[in-house]
């Protein structure tokens, strides 16, 4: 069976109307899809509506795939240990961003980025949990399922994501080949698993969604 990620979130009602409540405060950033959002110190960004993707840079001049930040979740400079650290825009994005002072001063706003940061780090060892797997199938399966279950719109065949990835990218969260990813996702729409739809975009075929 494959390893399939639970993500257990403990957002609340109180945690979104909140947030909901800062955005009409301010001017949210909109960023259209593949902009560099910049990475400033003691600062910290949070998805209003969209997804980012955060990467780094190896010492061989290669992409590393470090995670994804969706809506109501943070990220930024302050977050990471990471020294080329990137934060690139999958989509059109809308993204609030919040001092360190503004932070400390809310306790309440404060509370809310702490349980967007807890979906965050258990996406990370839901990531780190699947390097753990020898067959580079099961790794695939289980990073598309941990994205359809996390960031997936329900549709008639299943979980359909409206982020895009490419091979490389997949390749790169996974530690193996873009030629191996592309055969795999080949295999998976063979067998009905994986599809695609009009615009192009991955179904999850049959996978029942988690409650967040």
């Amino acid at each position: 069976m494959v390893f399939t990620p639970a993500r257990d979130s403990s957002q609340t009602p109180s945690f979104v109307e909140l947030l909901e409540a800062s955005y009409e405060k301010r001017s949210l950033v909109h960023l259209p899809a593949g902009s560099r959002v910049p990475l400033l110190k003691k600062t910290v960004w949070l998805v209003v509506r969209g997804m980012v993707k955060l990467s780094a840079i190896s010492v061989q001049g290669d992409e590393l795939l470090l995670g994804l930040a969706g809506p109501n979740e943070p990220f930024g400079d302050p977050l990471s240990n990471v020294e080329v650290y990137e934060a690139t825009t999958l989509c059109e994005s809308d993204l609030l961003c919040l001092t360190c002072d503004e932070i400390a001063a809310s306790p309440h706003l404060a509370m809310a980025l702490l349980q967007g940061m807890g979906v965050r780090y258990r996406q990370s060892e839901a990531m780190l949990g699947l390097l753990g797997l020898r067959r580079i199938e099961d790794r695939v399966r289980g990073f598309l399922e941990l994205l359809a279950n996390d960031y997936g719109q329900p549709c008639d065949q299943g979980l359909r994501l409206n982020i895009k990835l490419t091979h490389q990218e997949l390749a790169s969260a996974l530690s193996t080949t873009r030629v191996t990813v592309t055969r795999v996702l080949g295999s998976l729409k063979d067998e009905g698993w994986l599809q695609l739809d009009g615009q192009r975009r991955l179904v999850i075929a049959h996978l029942p969604r988690r409650a967040r």
